[in-house]
């Protein structure tokens, strides 16, 4: 039984069972696509098991889905998979940027009467900062 992508359970890590029933494929897949997909590393627990990120999961959803829906094969799945990460990349890092300059402005800016834009207001700044925080450390998390 496959879960759509948004429906996993609200945890960090799963056990290769827990992922196989998500993905819907069996263990033994999972652990050739592990060979096959270098973003796909799962770390071990004391007892030698395998445990997936969240991460780990999403992209072997993804991994099923190109291979098995879209028809693609080991290797244009992997392909696939690293234009689209690249694109993610950049798109992040635009979002960065983007944050970074809304800030810098925010605190260049001179405050002024209750009528200024709100992009120049305190919570408007402290609201921006926030969102680029989140952003550095969701960019630290995938390792970039």
């Amino acid at each position: 039984m496959a879960f759509e992508k948004g429906a996993l359970p609200a945890k960090l890590y799963f056990r290769i069972g827990e992922v196989s029933e998500l993905v819907g494929v069996e263990p033994h897949v999972l652990r050739y696509w592990e060979r096959e997909f270098r973003s796909v590393r799962p770390t071990k627990s004391a007892r030698g098991q395998r445990v997936y990120s969240r991460r780990d999961v999403e992209t072997l959803m993804n991994v099923r889905e190109l291979l098995y829906s879209e028809g693609f094969t080991i290797a244009g799945a992997r392909k696939k998979l690293l234009t689209g990460k690249a694109a993610l990349d950049a798109e992040r890092a635009a979002r960065v940027e983007a944050a970074t300059v809304a800030v810098a402005n925010a605190e260049a800016a001179p405050v002024v009467a209750a009528s200024a834009p709100p992009s120049t207001s305190p919570i408007a700044r402290e609201a921006l900062l926030e969102m680029k925080a989140e952003i550095e450390a969701f960019l630290d998390e995938l390792g970039g």
